[in-house]
């Protein structure tokens, strides 16, 4: 079966290898959509030989391509029909010039392509080499992509097929498209044909600006979907085959290679609330079983679970916000979703760079709470194990509440689901935080907070929302959690959650996108932000602890320059990728809701991303509230007296420690791969150097943290490189 599945792969993904190993000086297009098409609406049957060159098709009406109806994009109106039959001639002069082919197709809802009468593509009808009756109709519903601003699909047509098929002289693209029904609202025809010409040969127009070729390889993991001609819906889940390639951190990944990071069934929807506009679009997908349970498995490094989401930066030109955000959200030691970077294909077409990310939920590698069960209906057992957020009230009946204190927030339960949930449970975890916001509200309030809430975790997940300084800080996405009572019972917050509109990413609403400024300032307003964050936030106590966490980690992960080198990695890191994205998806320079800023070039979006992070954590240093002295540090210990010494840094096995501190004679160090999983750990003696053997790892960055007395003193990243 593997050997199946591996030489299928070969053959489907041949023509992208021979394309990327050819020898192509450069593409021009000999067949534009704009161009004059002969057409037929398809109310019968065409001749068997329409297809063909030597077919007389004067008697068939002529237009200007696009050819549709209602979608906006057509050039040449028709009326509805089930399909349109399509003509375009075009002149090969020299055969030999022209080592390989891409169709592009744009169109709604289906099409057969044919090239001097043999099929060389299609999308979403029937079965390869069997050609559709006029009548039939699409698989499922499709909509066309380039007037949402979206690129049309690539097939390429390689070098061995050319020559079996073109002749010099005249040749025909022929092509069918079929609507979803008799009485569909919209049909889009738009297709273009270039060739790789091997010289400085130019023999056909030039190509069009949003012109792209698919790739063979990649450094990052390649995601391969297949959903066997089913469109992706927002919802229900629909069954697809997932396959990943992942040859490490330092091999490359090629499209033949056998899928060897993950091989199997998931269930794939689209997600996301404005992100659906977009014509990129994020998922979210479960891994399955044969038989369609959830199957737990680790993908690309991340620890095992079953619930994944794909995030595609679209307006977040820097394509990093989401993934700067969580960093620093790692940088305070509460989970955050890890990340990381692929590039992803559905239905052999190139759908650009994406970020896997772990979805928010309950698991001992995510969110560590106790799990709720059903028969979890009282006593202790019946306390905790909740996550809910304040969001969208868009999940179904019964899904949530709104605050009594605050008409527009809406809480929604998050995981366990609302419809797992069982009332009483339901019950309790509303009354919980009705209580909660009632004693904010009351007159006590300041007494009796921390009866509710866990301060550090509120003070953990301030900080990181306060650096993104994004529109719906506090107000939607935002995360909180309950443990049991056994376990404290308070709430915590987080983990973060959708930063795109960050970083002075907006252009809407009165908060201004610059750099200063608190976001929990907004939160007086009262609109869709609960009262109590201001209440929260201006409290003087919390803000004396979170004035000394601030500078901590300051003086650590959240130290300027280690920020800007992360940046830095990652763009370096995708620097192969994002430009094969834009071109896939041409939105550099281009307005996107709701950019504030608008760069002519990436280089430009990611110095405004870095500018902007600079100014933001030099305004915060200089107006973060509260006084950090020796009363808020626990046992007088200070950051700034530890010398943690790390050496050989970068290193080839071995990993050296030691510190001196005047206060402390002993302390914890562990030691963190760079998705978080902990691969070491151990107690130091002030003075005396620890070791780690990390022989076994490839290479790549390590991270570490050093504790004492319940406090971290130090963090910071190491290198390991080959021997």
């Amino acid at each position: 079966m593997c050997g199946k599945k591996v030489f299928s792969l070969l053959l489907f993904f041949l023509p992208f290898m021979v394309a990327a190993q050819s020898g192509i000086d450069h593409w021009e297009t000999a067949v534009l959509a704009e161009g004059l098409w002969r057409y037929r609406p398809g109310t019968s049957e065409p001749p068997g030989d329409w297809a063909l060159t030597s077919f007389v098709d004067s008697g068939w009406a002529q237009g200007t391509g696009g050819i549709g109806y209602a979608a906006g994009d057509d050039n040449t109106i028709i009326s509805p029909v089930a399909s349109v039959h399509l003509r375009r001639k075009f002149v090969v002069t020299d055969t030999s010039k022209l080592e390989s082919a891409i169709l592009h197709a744009d169109y709604d809802d289906a099409f057969v392509a044919y090239l001097n009468g043999v099929e060389i593509a299609r999308a979403n009808i029937g079965t390869a080499g069997i050609a559709p009756p006029f009548s039939a109709y699409s698989i499922v519903d499709r909509e066309a992509l380039m007037y949402q601003g979206g690129s049309p699909e690539a097939f390429l047509i390689t070098q061995q097929q050319l020559s079996q098929l073109l002749v010099e002289g005249t040749n025909t693209l022929a092509v069918q498209v079929h609507n979803a029904t008799a009485n569909s609202s919209d049909m889009s025809a738009i297709f273009f044909l270039s060739f790789g010409i091997v010289d400085e040969s130019n023999f056909y127009d030039p190509v069009p600006s949003w012109f792209y070729t698919p790739f063979f390889s990649s450094n990052l993991p390649l995601l391969v979907i297949n959903t066997n001609g089913q469109t992706i819906p927002n919802e229900p889940k629909i069954e697809a085959q997932l396959g990943i390639i992942d040859n490490g951190p330092t091999e490359r990944n090629y499209l033949t290679d056998a899928f060897n990071g993950y091989d199997g069934k998931i269930g794939i929807e689209v997600r996301g609330s404005s992100s659906q506009a977009f014509p990129k679009k994020n998922y979210g997908f479960e891994t399955q079983d044969e038989d369609g349970e959830n199957n737990n498995v680790s993908l690309l490094g991340m620890p095992e679970e079953n619930d994944w989401v794909l995030h595609g930066p679209y307006s977040d030109k820097s394509l990093m916000r989401n993934v700067l955000s969580y960093h620093i959200g790692w940088q305070t030691g509460r989970y955050t979703p890890r990340t990381r970077w692929c590039e992803l294909l559905i239905n052999g077409q190139y759908e650009g760079l994406y970020v896997l990310t772990e979805k928010v939920k309950r698991d001992a590698n995510r969110v560590d709470i106790a799990t709720l069960n059903p028969e979890d209906i009282a006593g202790d057992e019946l306390t905790g194990g909740y996550i809910f957020a304040i969001d969208r009230h868009d999940a179904g009946e019964d899904d949530g509440w709104y605050s009594p204190h605050t008409s527009d927030v809406f809480f929604r339960y998050e995981d366990p689901p609302h419809s797992d949930l069982l009332q009483v449970q339901k019950n309790y975890l509303r009354d919980y935080v009705m209580d909660f916001e009632d004693a904010m509200a009351g007159p006590t309030m300041s007494q009796v907070y921390d009866q509710y809430v866990d301060v550090p975790s509120w003070i953990d997940y301030w900080i990181p929302t306060e650096i993104f300084k994004q529109i719906d800080a506090y107000k939607l996405s935002f995360f909180m959690y309950k443990e049991k009572d056994s376990n404290g019972g308070k709430i915590h917050f987080g983990p973060l959650w959708d930063l795109n509109l960050a970083y002075g990413n907006f252009d809407f609403g009165t908060e201004s996108p610059g750099p200063s400024g608190w976001s929990y300032v907004w939160a007086n307003w009262g609109y869709l932000r609960p009262f109590w964050v201001a209440d929260l936030s201006t409290l003087p106590e919390v803000q004396d602890m979170t004035k000394c966490r601030w500078e901590e980690l300051r003086q650590a992960g959240l130290h300027t320059d280690s920020l800007l080198q992360f940046i830095d990695d990652n763009a370096l890191l995708i620097e192969e990728a994002r430009i094969r994205n834009f071109e896939k998806w041409p939105v550099i320079g281009v307005y996107v809701w709701p950019n504030d800023f608008v760069g002519a070039t990436y280089e430009q979006e990611l110095n405004f991303l870095k500018t902007w992070l600079v100014n933001r954590l030099t305004w915060m240093d200089a107006n973060m509230p509260g006084e950090c002295n020796i009363n808020n540090v626990s046992e007088g210990l200070s950051p700034g007296d530890l010398r943690l010494e790390v050496y050989p840094n970068p290193f080839q096995t071995e990993l050296k420690f030691s510190f001196e501190h005047p206060e402390l004679k002993k302390g914890e160090l562990a030691l963190f791969d760079a998705l978080g999983k902990q691969v070491g750990q151990m107690e130091l003696t002030a003075g005396q150097a620890g070791r780690f053997s990390l022989e076994q790892y490839g290479e790549g960055i390590f991270f570490y943290s050093f504790t004492a007395e319940g406090r971290v003193l130090g963090r910071g990243k190491v290198v390991k490189i080959r021997r």
